[in-house]
């Protein structure tokens, strides 16, 4: 069976709720001219668009994600990740129609992503030095730990410089976003929660 993108499995999920781009608009705060893009283009927004749908569509954004799910426990072994890229975020305007391979930004790659019912998102994220990436904000608490590099996070107001072995854990109503403190790539380990 083929991958969904999130967005084909956004407009499935419309189509099963008979619910029209206009309500799902409505209902999340999304554009529509978004939302069409969304399911069209396949484009990828970010994670708080993607939050929004799905908390208006009544499900969880692993379902906008996940190709399928297991019951049981599910383990990433070392090296799986790298394979499990979910989707792209954060690309440079000069980027946006580059081929996949070339494309930068916020790669993250769905660690247990099969996990049936799981209300947390783990994720491996590769920032590129050239990400651009709107602050967001959405229901929820997110934890990072980076792994390497120094990461760059603006909180509200606020701007901490992170290094490796440092680690956050804020909520995720107050904008924020994630760049490199400087000119090195940065690997952090997130976990998004969101309330059901």
């Amino acid at each position: 069976m083929a991958t969904q993108t999130p967005g084909q499995r956004i407009a499935e999920l419309r189509s099963t709720y008979s619910i029209s781009r206009e309500t799902l608009a409505e209902r999340s705060g999304i554009p529509v001219n978004l939302i069409e893009k969304i399911e069209d283009e396949g484009h990828i927004p970010g994670l708080a668009p993607l939050i929004k749908i799905a908390r208006a569509l009544g499900v969880r954004l692993g379902t906008l994600l996940d190709d399928q799910e297991k019951l049981g426990p599910v383990i990433t072994r070392a090296g799986e990740a790298a394979a499990s890229e979910r989707f792209k975020t954060g690309l440079p305007e000069k980027q946006a129609g580059a081929a996949k391979k070339d494309q930068q930004g916020l790669s993250f790659k769905a660690l247990a992503a099969d996990k049936n019912g799981r209300h947390m998102e783990p994720f491996i994220v590769d920032i590129e030095t050239d990400a651009v990436q709107e602050k967001s904000a959405h229901e929820g608490e997110e934890f990072i730990h980076v792994l390497s590099g120094n990461l760059s996070l603006e909180y509200g107001t606020e701007s901490h410089t992170l290094k490796a072995g440092d680690s956050v854990y804020y909520d995720s109503i107050v904008p924020h976003r994630l760049l490199c403190a400087d000119s090195q790539p940065v690997k952090i380990l997130a976990v998004i929660y969101t309330p059901v």
